[in-house]
């Protein structure tokens, strides 16, 4: 073995599964801080400590990752959990808002925020290696046919009365899109009896004039034994993608399930998850490892991929080193979350299963990597 080679494979089996290094957050402090856009989220935090930040910085993820993939429960679906614990290696910059509210009793209420920027494209990469679907941008505005009673009659919602309809347009930016609403003329309030009726085509119709063919149409009223119920359906190009219905004893929490279920529609339809391969063992060869200064860059961009639990040395010949990696991905994922300033870039096409004398739980066959 050449002597740069053994120096090489002495430190790899010193590495063996050792934990991976942390990489430290940047810190933007300004007066006044507000989320903005798929990238951004804002969170309550206790104080500007490093312990409550790293935790907002998950939640603030998960938000992002949510808005993303259009998906309410993405945090919940395998190997989220364990990204969001490195939320850091994400942020692009992060600030703090302080909130200004008034208790119950009339007292004067305080609220920090944490508003935190992440990097997107970073953020699509890890979505793209977890296998989540990524809902493309720039998205579509829906216009919302909302007709509510609250004892004296149903009334369309337009412009007019954009407070009304407030909790259901914040509920559909919560969740990574907009909604419109009508203009609210003469002819617009006479439509209320078939939104009442539910007659998505007569509504479909009367949408024409509005970008893009999308409706969602709504009626709320109080339910029969107390309460507020809402009935909703979605409509994308005359086609009722969904229709659903909602009770709850808050106005405002039935009216929020429109954004929800238009959301979960729109989600269906159009986001698109992209293959990430199968998590576990990876077999792979880095050629071009000629010095010992080549193999500390390959191993510092290995240890600072976040899909890397481990590694383990197999052989080291010429200026080849091939190793085990266990990844919370597959290989493609691994490939997209490399990034253009690592060390080592693959030089072909992904490697069939493993197959002969690979240990069973290596999962594929070598996947080639030269150093750059």
């Amino acid at each position: 073995m050449r002597p740069i080679l053994a120096f090489v494979f002495t430190a790899i089996l010193a590495l063996g599964s050792a934990p991976l290094l942390a990489q430290s957050g940047m810190r933007t402090e300004g007066d006044v801080a507000g989320a903005q856009g798929v990238y951004e989220a804002e969170v309550p935090v206790n104080s500007q400590a490093d312990s409550d930040r790293a935790g907002a910085l998950a939640r603030a993820l998960g938000q992002v990752l949510a808005k993303m993939s259009g998906d309410r429960q993405v945090t919940s679906r395998p190997g989220v959990g364990q990204m969001l614990r490195e939320a850091d290696q994400y942020v692009r910059s992060y600030d703090y808002r302080q909130d200004r509210g008034t208790s119950v009793s009339g007292a004067p209420s305080y609220r920090m925020m944490l508003v935190a920027r992440f990097d997107g494209d970073k953020v699509e990469g890890l979505a793209s290696a977890l296998g989540l679907p990524v809902w493309a941008q720039p998205r579509p505005k829906p216009v919302l046919w909302l007709a509510i009673d609250d004892g004296s009659g149903p009334r369309l919602v337009g412009l007019q009365q954009t407070n009304a309809a407030r909790p259901v347009l914040d509920k559909a930016i919560e969740r990574g899109y907009r909604l419109g609403l009508p203009a609210g003329g003469a002819a617009e309030q006479a439509l209320v009896g078939a939104i009442w009726r539910m007659d998505t085509a007569a509504v479909a119709r009367a949408s024409a004039r509005y970008a893009p063919p999308m409706q969602l149409i709504g009626k709320l009223h109080r339910g029969t034994g107390g309460g507020w119920v809402a009935d909703w359906a979605f409509v994308d190009n005359g086609r009722v993608l969904n229709r659903w219905s909602a009770n709850e004893t808050d106005a405002r929490r039935a009216m929020v399930s429109g954004a929800d279920g238009a959301a979960d529609a729109l989600v269906r339809r159009y986001a698109k998850a992209l293959p990430s391969g199968t998590p576990g063992v990876h077999r792979v060869i880095v050629h071009g490892v000629n010095s010992a200064d080549d193999w500390l860059r390959v191993s510092a961009s290995l240890q600072a991929h976040p899909m890397l639990k481990s590694l383990r040395p197999v052989r080291a010949s010429g200026d080849r080193i091939e190793l085990d990696l266990d990844l919370s991905t597959g290989l493609a994922g691994f490939n997209r979350l490399l990034g253009s300033d690592a060390a080592l870039a693959p030089v072909a096409a992904l490697p069939a299963p493993a197959q002969g004398d690979a240990p069973a739980q290596v999962l594929s066959g070598p996947a080639e990597y030269r150093v750059k």
